[in-house]
């Protein structure tokens, strides 16, 4: 076989079918609309959800709780990932950010208390838990809230 003899798969590709070109396409005239009706004219059709003029399900189902636009979502950072670090190390949002451990800064960095730590590290961050700031005093480091 020759770079010239290749060719795809039977049936894996499909010319796309081109409608309102003639009626010997096929699809000519009314371009596969059918005749008038509300699907058949140019920006026709209903939105989604829309039931006929039946009182639709977003609306039939009762409303419940709401949204705190004021919500502030933190990056959460376990201080078992922070023994990557060598001792001594000032670990900071951007740090954690170049390193991989976290993808996305968010609103901040929280740090949690899961995991034990075994480096001496200082640790600054948007906020901490009771018990990493505990594990992190105990390994000998300091936190910092930024």
């Amino acid at each position: 076989m020759k770079l010239h003899e290749l060719k795809p798969a039977e049936g894996s590709r499909k010319e796309r079918n081109r409608v309102g070109r003639g009626i010997g396409s096929g699809n000519g005239k009314t371009a596969g609309k059918g005749h008038k009706g509300q699907n058949a004219r140019s920006g026709g059709g209903v939105r989604p959800g829309f039931e006929g003029g039946q009182n639709p399900l977003f609306r039939r189902l009762p409303k419940r709780g709401f949204t705190n636009i004021n919500r502030k979502e933190y990056a959460i950072v376990n201080i078992d990932t922070l023994n990557r670090f060598e001792d001594g190390v000032e670990v900071t949002p951007a740090l954690l950010v170049e390193t991989g451990v976290v993808s996305n800064e968010k609103a901040g960095i929280k740090v949690l208390g899961n995991g034990t730590l075994n480096k001496k590290l200082t640790v600054k961050a948007h906020k901490f838990s009771a018990s990493a700031k505990e594990a992190i005093e105990n390994a000998g480091g300091t936190t910092e809230v930024i």
